[in-house]
């Protein structure tokens, strides 16, 4: 008997006419394939640049310009989630790939019915788009605890639980079930003056409204006592619903009480939001935080409730940047790593740049790495044509919040932000200018290049090796022109040999055909009366051979350590600079000082 309602289910389905035959729903699933294409596009991009969490929205606003096509037009976009596919009309819209079945995600889940409403919000395609891309192996919840936990104002769902059914197999039971979801689809479809838009329905609806559907008759129910294992997981989910579930279900019961003419004293509504926000500051609940702002925009645009709502959104964000409550963020990003991360910097995103001072200031405090890169890409976006509060922290002794503000300034790409780094070479700091020093050898500018050279003359021995070293990067003919006058000047006599050696070994690495002749001459040296001062002129020459390699500086490599009349330290330290450069230039030949080079 069952199989003979199979078998009339699929004869009855061939028989139906074609959905997308009709224009309307043809041009329905068109956009529906419009919005599930830039879908899939911005999935992927998000997956690959997970950490340009400020591009996010750009790389979903064509998935969610489609979706408000489509639902300024016919409300909500209704998607059947099928193990490999979305479906409308029964035609995939958005179908599994090679490298990831987004759609088994919802369907593994019991999830078979998305809908999106008209007024889904940026902010909510995104969260949805990041809830979809988590990964239960990583750890991450399930998909259906999620999206509860989200509290979605314009996403729905509908969720199927396990059938089972003596005597009928899975495919039996899955045409009827089928049945039963179809009907409370349909209820949830309904025009309704609850807020929440619950299927509610009786054992008398079922039986009048679903045919064909077998009632099961002398069902036995069977239980097992509670393990003490189940016990404690029951206990953990209640902690879990009031500690992380309370806060959006108060924010929901607010916001339906407000729809319904509940409050009218906005006085006592802003009250009720200031008392909001400080429990979930409390509570460390940043998402709930942000989706009061979501809900704000949302009421804007209704017409009767737009002032009400545009006011009690500017008081809140008011309220967020106070900086007491700036302080509280500073705590939990000084006791919890990585945690609240994201959900920190869209709350810090939103705020008025007004707040940058003290959000300096908190920065001072906060000590794990991780947790100051975030509120660093805060401070960027907020300033990003501020860059005053910046430079002045520049001439601060401490030298985090100077590496700080040069990746804030860095990441701003302030017009002048060479200049304030060239400002940074006079901090007190040494590892602050040297930090300086590798950002502007990073630059081609003439400008940073004049910054280098003048630190040539630093009064610190390291600053002036590591200019030395940076300086032929940026562009070796200038260097050597620049180290080359350094080296005939007469302070440079007075450094010391391993200062001189690093000079002479980035003159070298300017590979310029003057220096490989000057170190030529200075090797051809000889006499007795000059033998100390020779000896040092030999060992420089070497320093700078070895930053050159090529066949012109091997063979003369090689001529020093043959020569019998050189100083034993002058040849050892040829043998050394040969031995390395051999490995450079040949590496598959036999490691032998002395062996002859490939012609």
């Amino acid at each position: 008997m069952a199989d003979s309602k199979v078998a009339e289910a699929v004869e009855s389905e061939a028989a139906e006419v074609d959905p997308l035959s009709v224009p309307e729903n043809k041009e329905r699933f068109e956009v529906a394939k419009e919005f599930a294409f830039h879908l899939s596009k911005g999935i992927k991009n998000i997956g690959i640049y997970k950490h340009n969490v400020a591009k996010y929205g750009e790389m979903l606003q064509k998935c969610y310009d489609a979706v408000v096509k489509y639902t300024s037009k016919w409300n909500g976009m209704q998607l059947k989630v099928e193990a490999d596919c979305f479906s409308m009309f029964k035609q995939p819209v958005f179908a599994a790939s090679d490298n990831e079945n987004l759609p088994y995600k919802f369907y593994r889940d019991g999830i078979r019915h998305l809908i999106f409403r008209e007024g889904l919000e940026a902010d909510e395609l995104l969260k949805f788009v990041l809830i979809a891309l988590t990964d239960t192996q990583r750890g991450d919840p399930d998909i259906l605890s999620q999206l509860w936990e989200a509290n979605f104002a314009h996403v729905e769902y509908v969720v199927v639980e396990g059938f089972s059914m003596d005597g009928m197999s899975d495919e039996q039971v899955k045409v009827e079930v089928e049945k039963v979801v179809g009907y409370l689809y349909q209820r949830l479809r309904s025009d309704s003056d609850d807020y929440l838009r619950f299927a509610r329905l009786t054992a008398q609806d079922l039986e009048l409204s679903v045919e064909n559907v077998d009632q099961v008759r002398g069902a036995v129910i069977t239980g097992s006592t509670a393990t003490d294992q189940y016990l404690l997981a029951l206990k953990d989910e209640i902690h879990e619903d009031y500690s992380a579930r309370l806060f959006p279900k108060l924010v929901t019961a607010v916001f339906q009480v407000i729809d319904e003419g509940g409050f009218a004293d906005i006085e006592s509504l802003r009250e009720i939001f200031v008392q909001l926000l400080d429990a979930m500051l409390l509570q460390e609940d940043f998402a709930t935080i942000n989706s009061l702002l979501v809900k704000f925009r949302a009421m804007e645009r209704e017409q009767d409730k737009a002032q009400m709502a545009q006011d009690l959104r500017a008081f809140f964000l008011t309220k967020m940047g106070e900086e007491q409550r700036l302080r509280r963020i500073g705590e939990v990003l000084n006791t919890t790593k990585g945690k609240h991360n994201q959900e920190i910097f869209r709350y810090l995103y939103g705020l008025d740049p007004g707040v940058i001072p003290t959000l300096i200031s908190v920065l001072e405090g906060v000590e794990i790495a991780e947790n100051r890169v975030i509120l660093c890409d805060a401070l960027a976006a907020l300033g990003k044509d501020l860059p005053e509060p910046f430079a002045q922290r520049l001439g601060s002794e401490k030298s985090q919040l100077v590496r700080d503000m040069i990746y804030i300034i860095d990441k701003c790409d302030f017009p002048d932000k060479m200049k304030y780094f060239g400002e940074t070479l006079k901090n007190p700091n040494l590892a602050v200018r040297l930090e300086a020093l590798s950002i502007l050898s990073r630059s081609k500018s003439e400008q940073c290049r004049r910054f280098i050279v003048g630190s040539l003359h630093d009064q610190n021995l390291q600053m002036r090796v590591q200019a030395a070293r940076v300086l032929p990067n940026m562009s070796p003919g200038k260097a050597y022109l620049d180290l080359h006058a350094l080296i005939k000047s007469a302070e440079f006599e007075k450094r010391d040999l391993k200062e001189k050696e690093s000079v002479y070994h980035a003159l070298g690495s300017t590979l310029q055909e003057g220096a490989l002749s000057q170190f030529v001459q200075m090797l051809a040296q000889k006499g007795l009366l000059r033998r100390a001062k020779i000896k040092e002129d030999k060992l420089l020459a070497i320093s700078g051979l070895s930053a050159m390699p090529s066949i012109p500086s091997y063979k003369t490599l090689q001529a020093v350590t043959e020569e019998k009349g050189n100083d034993m330290e002058v040849t050892l330290a040829a043998r050394k600079a040969l031995h390395a450069m051999k490995k450079t230039l040949f590496p598959d030949q036999d490691d032998q000082a002395g062996k002859e080079p490939p012609k």
